[in-house]
């Protein structure tokens, strides 16, 4: 019998990442007794997965389910696949995913891909794939935007990724630079991860005290290449770090997050707005982006890099070209202090204020777990099969907050909070 073993690379700190999966555990998850555990990541991570279930179990779950990814299967697709196959997805399982969301199983997702796996594929098969992905997952993406439950993101640090984040250094320095960044910006340095966690999120919870309080109507955002208002959804409420999901259990979607975010109204944005760093987008990078908005809607749109996709991306739908969600990260945060590009928007978000394409999340409102779906549309909450975010802040950005009568108070000076 063969034993298939996935070591630990030597230049990942083995004690570090085990307070990684903790953290994801304890204060990504808040894993409940007795509740399932859904995870998906790249077989690269292998090592984070075992702890992950090691944790998961210590904590009482009932079953953790892990269902892996390789980068070579998905690019023999593109090699050898007819060419019906790109319209073709997993539909039996996302259907079987969002079952088990229903009966409270929670979500983890380990990120680590290679960012440009698919960046020298066709793009039209690539825009294709997605479509037929996003549509069939939409079953389960409605649990996951509605916070029917808790879920949690972090990463991993691949060898494939670092390579593209330090492509001058050897692989195995290439893996440690990325692994030590990955530790740091997900607070798992120091010896208890959950104090350092409590600490954060109490002070992310005072910036959404604050916004909640102004009740603004708009943001206006002014810098090189932008000058955009985004009006705000009616009863939209600010989120940041820990919130509690529909099933009761309080948890950190996003390991790291510097943001405090809410939802936009999908019909009253107005302007014009330049991307300040490029987006990994499927395998693909879309740089120096620019969109001029009318009626909350996407009209004009180029890109220096990756136009074609960013043009498939905003045909997904209706909603492809309304935005989803607005966030707000000092240009100071950890990740953007660090000077690194990740390229994957885990990080990269949370070094820079931010909008997403797509679909809102029902949690930013008012009451927001007692909304219908009719109810949030009502309210400017936007439709989609995708979320997609794309960096805007900078240290040359200025918001101002709106208020009704037209007052405006300063949120934003030069990219740090006023």
């Amino acid at each position: 019998m063969t034993i298939h073993q996935r070591s630990l690379p030597v230049s990942i700190d083995p004690e570090k990442l085990d307070r990684l999966a903790q953290a994801a555990v304890r204060v990504g998850l808040n894993l409940q007794e007795g509740q399932d555990l859904f995870l998906t990541a790249p077989v690269a991570a292998l090592p984070l997965v075992r702890k992950i279930a090691e944790h998961a179990y210590k904590a009482g779950a009932g079953l953790v389910t892990p269902i892996l990814s390789d980068e070579e299967v998905t690019l023999a697709r593109y090699r050898h696949a007819h060419d019906a196959s790109f319209d073709r997805a997993a539909g039996w399982l996302h259907e079987g995913v969002a079952k088990a969301f229903g009966n409270n199983t929670a979500r983890l997702a380990i990120v680590g891909d290679d960012p440009m796996l698919l960046s020298e594929q066709d793009p039209a098969k690539v825009s294709r794939a997605s479509k037929a992905n996003s549509v069939a997952y939409q079953p389960a993406l409605e649990k996951i935007a509605g916070f029917d439950i808790n879920w949690n993101i972090l990463a991993y640090p691949t060898a494939a990724w670092a390579r593209r984040v330090f492509p001058g250094d050897a692989e195995e320095v290439a893996v440690g630079k990325l692994a030590d960044a990955i530790f740091a910006a997900s607070r798992v340095e120091s010896g208890d991860p959950v104090a350092a966690w409590a600490a954060h999120n109490a002070a992310l919870r005072g910036r959404t005290q604050w916004l909640n309080g102004q009740r603004f109507e708009s943001l206006h955002f002014t810098g090189p290449g932008t000058d955009l208002t985004v009006g705000l959804a009616d009863g939209h409420e600010w989120q940041g770090g820990a919130s509690t999901a529909k099933n009761g259990v309080t948890c950190n979607p996003n390991i790291p997050t510097e943001e405090v975010f809410t939802t936009p109204h999908a019909l009253r944005v107005e302007g014009y707005v330049s991307s300040t760093k490029p987006l990994s987008y499927q395998g693909s990078l879309i740089d120096e982006i620019q969109v001029r908005f009318e009626g909350g809607r996407i009209v004009e749109s180029k890109a220096s890099r990756g136009a074609d996709v960013l043009a498939k991306v905003l045909d997904t739908d209706e909603g492809a070209r309304r935005l989803g969600e607005v966030a707000l990260v000092p240009h100071s945060s950890p990740i953007s202090k660090s000077g690194i590009l990740f390229l994957n928007t885990l990080f990269d978000e949370n070094a820079s204020c931010h909008i997403a394409l797509g679909q809102c999340y029902s949690k930013c409102f008012v009451d927001g777990g007692k909304l219908t779906p009719e109810q949030v549309a009502a309210q400017g909450g936007n439709k989609s099969f995708i979320h997609i975010d794309w960096m805007i802040g900078s240290n040359r950005v200025d918001i101002d907050g709106v208020h009704a009568d037209g007052r405006r108070v300063p949120v934003f000076r030069k990219g740090e909070w006023a």
